[in-house]
This record gives structure tokens, sequence and C-alpha cells, in this order.
């Protein structure tokens, strides 16, 4: 079974001729106490394209040393990472491959990397002997596989000990270290340094597209959520916080960019990818309208006195919570298994490969981008006003939930443009924000109704009271009220004409 490690490190250049200074002058640290060499032997594995390099990412089996197995890396962010491990075997173990899908795909991977590495081992500790960091000075030998080229350098590594997560720690030893002369590795990585002096480093994706033109924001813009898709492709599998949303999201805002921006990019062939996205960000939307339905019912039982709450209402909810967040969880990964979802990340890279460019993308960004914004905000308009125009119902709900997705489309392609337009698409982006989180509560008591009408029919049918349910029901439908009349209000803010104005200068 696989485990999550937070690797929390900081490397620096050293020669073998490097001196150490005293560490124990490190505030906090009492001791050094020299836990001897260990040769460590790691094969690092990539596609012959080097795609998890070019990602950032680490594929390794190493033997040696306490951690003998498989290691998958993951940055978090600049010296911080996760590391997923798995038992030492002759293959590459499903649950590390499955992390690994949305980048790898089809394709065969292969030994890219051999490391082998001494390993000359110190652990920092306080006076009562808790382990705060560990030093190591690796003097490493690398190799490209199959036949390539070799490279051998020293280098001193310092990661905080699991539990510690005080990097003011690893400020002050770099710190002590600086002040003997020893500067910090310009190499993120073992392997980065590896394949930067065997010459087999990733290339970079080409940008194509002019500078300054429409073609060029679009298709940057293209590329930003489409690559988010990628990236949050092990961070759902992983079940790490908001993951499933971010990665709705940038579903959402792909399939909005290619609606808005069809005099850039031809619709023929955005088309077809739109609906897809639009079938992966409803499979990822089971488990976060579950997610997010779920914390509101909790939240409002919270608020409910207990002389109010009759029945064994917690009970009942976390029933219901439980049953369908287990059918929502396995239809996100059913999805993410699917022939159909490498099919749209691949579909994804040939558009970027060779965009479909229509006559629009030669022209200056700042024309051509305002011009679809602003389009995009009179179709807001639009269902805003035949909205407020209707009678408080069903057939008003459903059009402020049209005038939703509508906020959504406008502030997508705001967000969009805000490379080219600058402050005057950031503000109208701000201010349909605050159009479509308003219409979202109203959405989010219309479905919360939904359910707790739901949960006081088993309720009843279990003999149970339904009061609370009621009560609950009652104080959804008050604030989706409340809502209603604060939009006239809020959408005259999104809509003052020099906030559209502006975008025309």
């Amino acid at each position: 079974m696989a485990e999550t490690k937070r690797e929390i490190e900081r490397k620096y250049e050293a020669t073998g001729d490097t001196g150490l200074p005293d560490l124990t002058r490190v505030p906090g640290v009492s001791s050094v106490v020299d836990r001897g060499v260990m040769e460590l032997d790691a094969v690092y594995y990539d596609t012959p394209d080097l795609r998890l390099a070019a990602a950032g990412l680490t594929l390794r089996r190493r033997t040696g040393g306490s951690d003998a197995g498989w290691h998958v890396k993951f940055p978090v962010a600049v010296g911080i990472r996760d590391e997923i491990r798995a038992p030492l075997s002759d293959t590459l173990p499903d649950a590390l491959a499955g992390l690994l899908r949305s980048r790898v795909r089809d394709a065969e991977v292969v030994p890219a990397v051999r490391l082998r590495s001494s390993r000359d081992v110190r652990h920092l500790l306080t006076a009562d002997g808790t382990l705060l960091a560990e030093l190591s000075v690796d003097t490493v030998h690398a190799e490209r596989l199959p036949d390539g080229g070799e490279a051998s350098w020293t280098e001193i590594e310092v990661e905080l000990a699991d539990g510690i997560d005080d990097e003011t720690i690893l400020d002050a030893i770099g710190k002590r270290l600086k002040k003997a002369g020893i500067l910090p590795s310009e190499a993120p990585s073992k392997l980065a340094r590896a394949l930067a002096e065997t010459g087999a480093e990733p290339r970079p994706p080409a940008t194509p597209g002019k500078p300054g033109t429409a073609g060029a924001a679009v298709l940057a813009y293209v590329r930003e959520q489409a690559e988010a898709i990628v990236a949050l492709d092990p961070a759902v599998r992983r079940d790490l916080p908001d993951a499933v949303h971010q990665m709705r999201v940038a579903c959402r805002r792909l399939r909005s960019a290619f609606k808005t921006y069809r005099a850039v990019l031809d619709r023929d062939a955005t088309d077809p990818l739109g609906e897809e996205l639009k079938w992966l960000a409803g499979e990822l939307g089971a488990a976060r309208d579950h997610e997010v339905l779920s914390a509101r019912l909790r939240a409002a039982l919270d608020e409910v006195p207990k002389t109010l709450r009759l029945g064994p209402v917690r009970a009942r909810l976390r029933i219901w919570t439980a049953a369908r967040g287990r059918d929502a969880r396995r239809r996100v990964l059913d999805a993410l298994d699917s022939a159909r979802h490498l099919a749209l990340l691949e579909a994804l890279d040939a558009l970027l490969t060779d965009p479909p460019l229509r006559k629009a993308a030669g022209r200056d960004a700042r024309e051509v981008l305002a011009r679809a914004v602003l389009k995009d905000h009179d179709r807001l308009a639009g269902r805003v006003d035949h909205a407020l125009a209707l009678d408080p119902g069903q057939e008003r709900d459903l059009a402020l939930h049209a005038a939703r997705k509508a906020a959504k489309r406008a502030r997508y392609a705001a967000d969009a443009a805000r490379p080219a337009l600058g402050k005057p698409a950031k503000k109208l982006a701000k201010r349909v924000k605050a159009v479509q989180s308003l219409l979202g509560e109203h959405q989010d008591a219309v479905v919360a109704r939904a359910t707790l009408r739901e949960l006081a029919i088993q309720a009843d049918a279990a003999g149970e009271s339904a009061f609370t349910w009621g009560l609950l029901h009652g104080r959804e439908e008050a604030g989706a009220a409340d809502g209603e009349r604060e939009l006239p209000g809020v959408w005259a803010r999104a809509s003052a004409p020099g906030i559209r104005a502006a975008l025309r200068h």
C-alpha cells in the first residue's frame, strides 16, 4: 500500500573537501549525531520524451537505505514535495501508475537516469533528543540510460524530520552554511541536475501565436486551464482538499473560453472538446455538489437550537451523506480511469500543438478580447433582466440559475482577458463575481430545499419527526428570498456604464 510523506528540504553545493560548520550553534540544535554512510542506488523512470521531468515530477525505484521502494514525488512549493511510496517490487505498482496516468497516458515508462549515491548522514537533535532535521553529504554519480553521458558531484541536503514543519529551522541552518561559504544549489533536484549535466533536459512546450495578438492571449489561457486539468488529476485521485472543485473549475473555464472566443478558435474544432469538458465537469460535479450540500446541511443543523432538533436528525444526515459520498467518489475515479478522459487530454494537446486559429487571432488582443467580454456581459444582462421580471417561484428560480451560468461565463471571459486588458477586466471580473456568488447562493438554497424535502419524507416514513427538516426548509426559502431582493443592487454595480466603457479604451 502506498504511503505519503511531506518532504521539506534545502540543497547546497559542495565538493569532496567541503567542511561543515558547527551546527550546534543553530538555535534549538543541541547535538549533531553521525549516523554513518549508506549506499543508495536509484533508477529514475520517465517517458522517452521526459514528460514527468518536464512537469517537475519524479518516479524512481530505489534500493538501499531505510526507504527502499518505489517513490513518486509531486512538487508542492519551492523546496517542498509530497513523496508517495510503495514497497519494492519488479514492476511499477498500480497505485503509483494511476497517479501518473494523466501525464504518461499510453506512453511507455522506461529507465531514464541511474543515480548512485554515498550518503553521509548526520542527525540534528534538540536537548531532549528530538530529531529536528537530517543533514546528508551526498556524493552522486549519474548515468544517462540506456547509454548516455555521465556526471558526478557532491551536494549537501538538509531535510526537516517527520512531524517538524517549522522552516525557520532550515533558514537558521542555511545561514550557518552560508557563513561557511556553502551556497544553495541551483538545481531543484538530483534528477534535474543529472538531466542537465548529461544533456537530456526536457523541452519546454511551444508557444504558438504572435505576441500581443488575440491568438497568443487566448492560447495562453487555454494552455493554463488544460495544464490545470492534467496536474489536478493525481490530486483528485489522492482525495486532496478542494482538488475536485479546482479540476471542475478548470474544465468550466476552458469550455467557457472556447465559447467566448469563437472568433479566435474555430468552433468546428472546439465544440466537440467543449462537450467532452462538459462530460468531465459533470462527473466531477457529482462529488463536488455532494460535498458542498453536505457541508451546508451540517452547518444549518448546527445553527438550530437543541430544543428544535427533534428526532435523530444528525444520524439521518450522516447516513444520507455517507451513502451519496461513496457513489460520488466512485463515479469520479471511474471517469479518470476511462479511455474517454485520456482521449480528452490527448485532444487538448493536439489543439495546442496545432491550434485552429481564425482570422481574428492575428489581430490586436485588446480589441478582440474586449469585444468578446462585452458580448458575454450583454448576454448576462439579458438573463438578469429576464429573471427579475418574473414573479417569485419555480420559473424565476430556473431563470436565476441560467443567469448564474451567464455570470460565470462573463467572469471567466474577463479573467482570461486580464493579461491583455489589465485593470478594467480585473474590475469587471470582481463585480461579476459578486453577482455569480449571490446567484450561486440562491441556487444552493434551491437544491438544499429539494434535499430537505427528501429527508423529511424519509424521516416521516420511518416514524420520525420531520419538524426540523421543515424548519430548515423554511430558512432556505427565506434566505433565497433575501438574495433575490439583493440582486438588483449587486447587478447595478456590475453593469455600471463606467465598467463597460473602461474596457473599450
